[in-house]
């Protein structure tokens, strides 16, 4: 079983930095792909950024390309989101996620908790 625990995020003016950072538990083997989501209040929750966790390949949303970075580093199984250049619209909760490789039994999917980024103009 693995799990997931992000930390940072918090309170930071437009145009400033933050970095979010996501501590796996367990067999980091077991997930496939290491993403980012966010979810604003009344909006649905959306990936922001992924990571493969074997390759290393990167994939954003267009809305945060260029002003977002995600890193992972197996080592220490943590995953990193390097956010600049703030924007009010990115205030949303921000959560870790893992997705699983492929078993007879399916693909499981993997959350944290989740932790609050908020924009102020």
């Amino acid at each position: 079983q693995v799990q997931l625990v992000e930390s940072g995020g918090g309170l930071a003016l437009r145009g400033g930095s933050l970095r979010l950072s996501c501590t796996y538990s367990g067999n980091i083997f077991s997930i496939r792909v290491m993403g980012w989501y966010r979810q604003a209040p009344g909006q649905q929750r959306e990936l922001v950024a992924s990571i493969h966790n074997r390759r290393g390949d990167t994939e954003y949303s267009d809305s945060v390309k260029g002003r977002f970075t995600i890193y992972r580093f197996l080592t220490n199984k943590t995953q990193l989101l390097d956010i600049s250049d703030l924007r009010t619209e990115d205030t949303a909760r921000y959560y870790c996620h893992g997705e699983g490789i492929a078993t007879p039994d399916g693909i499981q999917d993997y959350w944290g908790q989740g932790v609050q980024v908020s924009v102020s103009p």
